[in-house]
């Protein structure tokens, strides 16, 4: 199945990077509560925490929006298969911003469009055109730039790996959300996965906690900040932000729809600006091209791959 419809009206294709924007700047401002999270929750419960919160926020909202008929057609045997891939995924980026930094995490994170491309030539027939390349290689120079004299703090190692990893089953999972369900509305797809991933997550928390791999989270150590940053990772930076980005890529393809995850390092910027951060000229810089990027890849409604 091809994601991306080559004759899909242009305006059409616009609301769809513009949907896309606002999802990755929703995804962005969760990476501050991951980081204030990070010291009091272990990684596995975390994962799983959060899962069930997006999982709980979803579903009745699915279930009051589509009806009891669309939570029955679903197939949730594919969804715990395909939500076990999102959530490793979701783990292994907490593990490896615990084991490295927000910074590694943004650069590795950068690779999500080529890995998303590749997905796409290999699997659904997409063609390479002069238009597309350029434009990715403006979008990988926008997140380079970005990151700004940042990029000296990046660590390698099993970190970075780690990260890699992360953001392999991130793409390849939402790829899946959209192609392994097609009946299901871009909502729909969504709750599925999550749910799914919901459950595996959970369920593979309580046996390590059991069997003593994994300590329990110390739940005294979380005030009213703690379960309001968990609440918006959980419900925000995952729950809502992953509808937006299926709907994107379910009308661009994962590659288009992924260069929107270079700018982050802008919309982080423009969020600490917010609380009394500095203004970077090399993160704004490196945002104006990474939209020159997706204009680019874009191209020609004649010219589209």
């Amino acid at each position: 199945m091809t994601i991306a419809v080559p004759f899909k009206p242009q305006s059409s294709l616009w609301s769809a990077h513009l949907i896309c924007l606002i999802s990755m700047v929703i995804w962005s401002a969760g990476l501050p509560a991951n980081g204030l999270l990070l010291p009091i929750l272990p990684p596995l419960p975390l994962s799983a925490m959060r899962l069930v919160l997006a999982a709980l926020a979803l579903l009745p909202f699915w279930l009051w929006r589509e009806g009891p008929q669309a939570l029955r057609r679903a197939n949730w045997l594919r969804g715990v298969w395909v939500g076990a891939m999102i959530g490793a995924g979701s783990l292994l980026v907490i593990i490896g911003q615990l084991l490295t930094n927000a910074v590694t995490v943004a650069v590795i994170s950068a690779a999500l469009p080529i890995i998303g491309l590749s997905l796409e030539i290999a699997l659904d027939g997409r063609k390479l055109t002069a238009a597309l390349i350029a434009g990715f290689v403006f979008a990988m120079a926008g997140g380079a730039v970005a990151l700004g004299p940042n990029i000296n703090g990046v660590s390698f190692g099993l970190g970075a790996l780690i990260c890699l990893a992360s953001t392999v089953l991130f793409t390849f999972g939402s790829r899946l959300t959209v192609t392994a369900f097609p009946d299901q509305t871009p909502l729909g797809r969504t709750a599925v996965t999550l749910g799914g991933a919901a459950l595996v997550m959970a369920v593979l928390t309580v046996i390590l906690q059991q069997t003593g791999f994994t300590p329990a989270p110390d739940l005294a150590l979380m005030g009213g900040r703690e379960w309001a940053a968990l609440l918006f990772f959980a419900v925000g930076s995952l729950a809502i932000s992953q509808v937006m980005f299926i709907m994107s890529v379910e009308r661009l393809g994962i590659g288009m729809a992924s260069i929107h995850i270079n700018a982050t390092p802008f919309y982080v910027m423009l969020m600490a600006l917010i609380w009394g951060g500095a203004w970077s000229w090399w993160q704004a810089g490196g945002a104006a091209l990474v939209g020159v990027g997706v204009i680019v890849a874009q191209g020609l409604p004649g010219e589209r791959a």
